[in-house]
């Protein structure tokens, strides 16, 4: 396929990174309240319409402006951003640390399927062939950019660092005299991922799971 100028590549990213983040915030909110947090349904934010989830600055203005500087700085092109987050009021869950586990799992369980319906979407692209070629290959690039995005949101949100699920996650799972010193490292937590970010650390972590990952998807999907 030809390579994208920095216009198209933002037409292809952008439709995916906005529902990858808007059906992570809606996953967290659903499975809140089937465990007995009604919370978002009430304020509208388990739905599938992007604009009760979009931040202006989180949802828009940062992921163009990092994917536009890295793109003309030679960096390959970035594009990364977040949603509202769903409110969460855990004082309703029936068991507080086990359903405090599954709304955070949630948000990356459903980049997890997105990534899978991407890929699939890429092997449509591939089964219209030539004679279709103006909706399979932007059907193709949308597709590639739906994996990666779907693969980097979950992984990331794996991390085992608060307030990422990761984090929410391990808190769940550690004995109550360990969760309580690890909660209370939640406000360094950004400083944290910042720091890994600067030294390439997070890459180092990040990259080789989303390649096995991104492989996963392209073996279900079978992309040649």
């Amino acid at each position: 396929m030809q390579e994208l100028n920095l216009i198209q590549q933002l037409a292809v990213f952008i439709l995916p990174l906005i529902f990858a983040i808007t059906v992570h915030e809606a996953a967290h909110g659903w499975v809140a309240d089937k465990l007995g947090d009604h919370t978002a349904r009430m304020r509208g934010r388990i739905t599938l319409n992007p604009i009760p989830h979009i931040d202006l600055v989180g949802t828009i203005i940062l992921p163009l402006a990092m994917y536009a500087l890295s793109a003309v700085s030679g960096g390959g092109g970035i594009l990364f951003g977040w949603a509202k987050p769903v409110p969460i009021d855990p004082r309703n869950f029936h068991h507080y640390r086990r359903d405090m586990a599954l709304t955070a799992v949630a948000g990356p369980a459903s980049n997890f399927l997105m990534m899978l319906f991407w890929a699939l979407m890429t092997r449509m692209s591939q089964v219209l062939g030539p004679g279709l070629m103006w909706v399979a290959a932007p059907l193709a690039y949308m597709g590639l950019a739906g994996i990666l995005i779907n693969a980097l949101l979950m992984v990331l949100n794996l991390v085992p660092i608060l307030p990422l699920d990761g984090g929410r996650v391990l808190a769940s799972l550690l004995p109550p005299r360990l969760a309580g010193p690890f909660l209370r490292l939640e406000p360094w937590g950004l400083f944290i991922l910042i720091a890994l970010l600067a030294t390439g650390l997070l890459g180092v972590i990040l990259w080789p799971v989303m390649d096995l990952v991104q492989s996963f998807a392209y073996v279900v999907a079978g992309i040649r």
